[in-house]
């Protein structure tokens, strides 16, 4: 069962996702629409809050790493 840190975490996570997958679609932007589905994706796959917290940190990042 996992703990109420990482539900938390994983929801505030999917949500971000869920509004970059919105602005990707909108825009025509390959970077935020990938960010969003695997931000969206990620919690499911890794296990305990501190893997979910620096990876969901980096592709939180990825958009504004990577410009055109």
């Amino acid at each position: 069962m996992p703990s109420p840190a990482e539900l938390m975490l994983s929801l505030m996570l999917g949500f971000v996702g869920m509004a970059y997958v919105l602005y990707g679609r909108k825009q025509d932007a390959l970077v935020p629409l990938v960010s969003g589905i695997l931000l969206m994706i990620v919690p499911y796959f890794l296990p305990g809050v501190l893997p979910q917290l620096i990876v969901g940190l980096l592709l939180l990042a990825l958009p504004f790493l990577v410009r055109r």
